[in-house]
């Protein structure tokens, strides 16, 4: 039995240890591409010096229509270093002749093409004018929409006095005990008894908004026959906010319909809604009342000098140098006729913001705001800087 128990026991069978694979290292996996963030490029150059054979019917426009404007500027800009030599030289040049005033600007500036950040070279161009309104001194009758002046509450700080690198910012608004505040939006303001603060009334309040938005114009009283000249004086310091935009971004309007005309068609559809569009535009504008002694003559831009119609236009004083000649290079309203001339920068306007971005200044009368009103074309910028800023 022992020996038959000896013959059936199964053998024991070795097994081998068991040997663990190295650990195996971890391949990195790349970050998705959304997850990567290309550097960043580099601005381009705002302004780029160029050659007078390079800006488009610079040999046939007459620089006599442009002179009035350049001297105009001179007149401000001369106290400047870089300005003064050109603008001296500038009283000896016979401005009946058209080629020594080529000659003039060949000589002393060299243009510098300007282009936005991300290198576009094109902007828009819009246009405004100088509107007529009908109004009265006292309320009454038709006369029910005020202008209104600056109010006594309204603050204006210039921030430069405190932090010099934000020369040419202002903040606005009203004392709240020791506190400043905001001031009045629109919507506010038109809620606010303001009684006795009121320059004129008008009879018209959709060409009152239109008004600020110009920024200047003429009202003819009806009870003297007298035309007065109400101005820019000041601004509620909140944004301005395009109404046509407004409606875009409401369905209302197509880009294409919101001109001027289309604005104030959609206003005579919608009556009930029209303050409701007016208090999309936060800002407001006060004005005060100049005389006009000579109708010829336009109103004063924010270089403080008269507007020169077709000569002048609103810049962004951010990128361009406020006064200075700009050579413009776009399209009439609704067109492809080019508008090629010499204008010069004397103006601002809060709606103009970019560095290729420029208001046209079609001057008084209804052709004048037809063609305003319709301006909304692409365009170029060229800037003519003394040549002693360049060296």
């Amino acid at each position: 039995m022992l020996s038959l128990a000896a013959c059936t026991t199964p053998e024991r069978k070795v097994v081998p240890p068991i040997v663990m694979p190295p650990p195996v290292k971890p391949v990195p996996v790349p970050a998705p591409a959304a997850d990567i963030v290309p550097p960043k490029p580099e601005p381009a150059p705002l302004m780029t010096p160029t050659s007078f054979a390079a800006l488009p019917g610079w040999e046939s426009d007459d620089l006599r229509q442009a002179w009035p404007a350049f001297m105009a500027s001179c007149a401000v800009l001369v106290r400047k270093d870089e300005w003064k030599r050109p603008c001296t030289v500038a009283h000896t040049v016979d401005a009946a002749d058209g080629s020594a005033l080529r000659q003039f600007f060949e000589t002393f500036f060299v243009p510098n093409q300007v282009r936005a950040a991300d290198g576009a070279d094109s902007g828009l161009i819009t246009g405004y004018y100088e509107p007529m309104l009908r109004g009265a001194r006292k309320r009454g009758g038709p006369f029910q929409t005020p202008l209104y002046r600056v109010p006594d509450d309204l603050l204006t700080i210039d921030l430069a006095s405190v932090y010099p690198s934000l020369k040419g910012m202002r903040l606005r608004g009203r004392l709240n005990g020791k506190k400043v505040v905001p001031y009045g939006t629109r919507a506010e303001i038109e809620r606010a008894d303001v009684s006795g603060k009121e320059l004129l009334w008008v009879d018209d309040p959709v060409e009152a908004f239109f008004l600020e938005v110009q920024g200047s114009g003429r009202v003819q009283l009806d009870d003297s026959g007298e035309t007065v000249r109400v101005a820019y004086a000041d601004q509620n310091g909140h944004p301005y906010k395009a109404i046509g935009r407004w409606l875009v971004e409401q369905g209302e309007l197509t880009p294409a319909q919101a001109s001027a005309q289309g604005i104030k068609a959609w206003i005579a559809a919608n009556p009930t809604r029209r303050q409701e569009l007016f208090n999309a535009n936060p800002s407001y504008i006060f004005f005060r009342e100049e005389r006009l002694p000579d109708p010829r003559i336009g109103p004063k831009g924010a270089l403080g000098v008269p507007l020169t119609p077709t000569r002048s236009v609103a810049i962004d004083p951010k990128f361009l140098p406020l006064g200075a000649p700009v050579y413009l290079a776009t399209t009439l309203p609704n067109g492809e006729v080019p508008l090629q001339r010499l204008v010069m920068g004397q103006d601002t306007g809060g709606a103009i913001r970019g560095e290729v971005r420029a208001d046209f200044f079609f001057g008084f009368g209804s052709e004048a705001a037809d063609n305003a009103g319709r301006m909304k074309q692409r365009g170029q910028i060229w800037v003519l800087l003394p040549k002693s800023t360049l060296q």
